[in-house]
């Protein structure tokens, strides 16, 4: 019996840990646009295009060498 006393703390503790971390998830904009990253992933579009020198650079070399 003498153990209930130290867990009902213990279980309150930690749900109140459980329910801060959830406030703060939602305050932070975790659970904004949960759609999103899954639609992502399924689009032919590059997430992050090549930069325009890169590709000059590219194409300049190849002149270079023919």
């Amino acid at each position: 019996m003498e153990i209930i006393y130290f867990l009902i703390p213990i279980a309150l503790v930690l749900v109140a840990g459980i329910v801060a971390g959830l406030f703060w998830a939602v305050k932070s904009g975790q659970f904004d646009d949960m759609e999103g990253p899954a639609h992502q992933i399924l689009m032919d579009e590059e997430v992050y295009p090549e930069k325009k020198t890169d590709k000059n650079k590219a194409d300049k070399q190849k002149q270079q060498k023919k």
